[in-house]
């Protein structure tokens, strides 16, 4: 029963992803085509990003009170709704009216997308628990295949772009998400992670000094890749080097994918070699070495020799070491938090992640504007750094935590 609630709560967790993926690269490129600025396409997805504060938060309590089937039922239900009322959006608008329509748009397609992660992940230790390493190994099989199908969704958002244009790719989308609501309602457990006792409103905030400390690193962690990853880097790939809208969301799509690989790969990568790993210090050491790939790049990029390969090649480096960061924070987590207020406490470091990733659209689009792709490469180096000192702040794992990447090297 278990197995099977994980594999219904992957499918959901999946068919969001793919649309939310293609979501993204549809508004991005559709909006570049109509002539926006970067700043103004950023301001579409601030409220996409700012709802995730507050369903991580909210979210995660009504997850403990009611059920995670419940939050990720209704994640599902509110991303239909979304995708349908992007469709009434049309170019012959005023763009202030265009954006702040998209940007309501947007905002539940935000609460969707964060009530299905935090339904999802939350889940995973109700099925896994602790022992043998599974627990790592089921977060990051859920979490490298999300990021890969997120990858096939910007491939995906493009390609119906220019296929069967921005309304037909919408519906399409949102006819897969129903279909997808109808067999969790049919088929799953009502039961899952609802907690023993009814937390009160209050618990939304984490009193956990290591929940606290790693939420903070998680905040700058994801602020430093939407800071290139989530205007910059698409605007600078079209309107800079001229790449068709195929060849920037293929771009992006690869990186996704290969992001998502190496998450899926991270408990053997390591557990290499059979030797006993610290967690903690492992996510120290990646930390630094992200920072150092990230310097790296922004000097590359900033010497401009050879930029298409110094940008391209550098940042699939950075997709390898941030994988890995991501891998062992979303390990952490689940680690850290009380079996029985997973769900707030899941809720409470999404939230985090949620506001690292708003700043981070939001500079991504004014550090662009006022200069380039290398300052936001440095804006992003800058967030890296502060994630390196506050992992050198987290505390050692809970003694009743007995994962060991070592023991699971061999695993699926």
């Amino acid at each position: 029963m278990k197995l099977r609630n994980y594999a219904l709560v992957t499918f959901g967790y999946w068919t969001f992803t793919l649309t939310d993926g293609a979501l993204r690269m549809l508004v991005l490129l559709h909006f570049n085509e109509l002539g926006y600025s970067p700043v103004a396409i950023a301001f579409l997805f601030l409220a996409y990003e700012f709802m995730g504060i507050l369903t991580n938060l909210l979210g995660g309590w009504v997850g403990a009170r009611r059920g995670l089937n419940r939050t990720l039922v209704a994640g599902l239900g509110l991303q239909i709704v979304a995708l349908g009322a992007l469709t009434f959006e049309q170019p012959s608008w005023q763009k202030w009216f265009a954006v702040t329509f998209v940007m309501a748009a947007q905002a539940l397609s935000g609460i969707a997308k964060d009530l299905t992660k935090m339904s999802s992940k939350s889940a995973v230790k109700t099925v896994a628990g602790d022992s043998d390493g599974a627990l790592f190994r089921l977060v990051a099989i859920l979490t490298g295949s999300k990021n890969a199908l997120k990858g096939v969704g910007f491939f995906l958002g493009a390609a119906l772009l220019s296929w069967i244009g921005y309304d037909n790719a919408l519906w399409s989308m949102a006819g897969a998400v129903a279909i997808t609501v109808v067999v969790l309602l049919i088929f799953l457990d009502e039961d899952i992670g609802k907690s023993k006792k009814k937390p009160p409103l209050r618990s939304i905030l984490s009193k956990s000094e290591s929940i606290n400390r790693l939420s903070a690193a998680r905040f700058f962690l994801f602020g430093s890749r939407d800071i290139w990853f989530v205007v910059a880097l698409p605007v600078f790939l079209a309107d800079e080097l001229g790449w068709s809208n195929q060849g920037v969301g293929g771009f992006l799509a690869v990186w996704v994918i290969g992001y998502g690989i190496v998450q899926s790969f991270a408990p053997r990568v390591l557990g290499r070699g059979g030797a006993q790993v610290d967690e903690v210090k492992a996510a120290q050491h990646w930390a630094l070495i992200l920072l150092g790939v990230t310097v790296l790049i922004a000097v590359a990029a900033g010497i401009d020799v050879a930029t298409t390969a110094a940008v391209v090649g550098g940042l699939i480096v950075f997709g390898v070491v941030f994988a890995m960061n991501s891998s062992l924070h979303s390990y952490l987590i689940l680690a850290y938090a009380d079996d029985d207020d997973v769900a707030i406490d899941v809720g409470f470091y999404y939230s985090a992640n949620a506001a690292g990733r708003l700043v981070g659209t939001l500079l991504s689009g004014m550090l662009y504007l006022w200069g380039g792709l290398d300052l936001a490469l440095w804006g992003s180096a800058a967030f890296v750094a502060l994630t390196w000192l506050l992992t050198l702040r987290l505390p050692a794992l809970p003694e009743n935590v007995s994962v060991s990447l070592a023991s699971i090297e061999g695993g699926d």
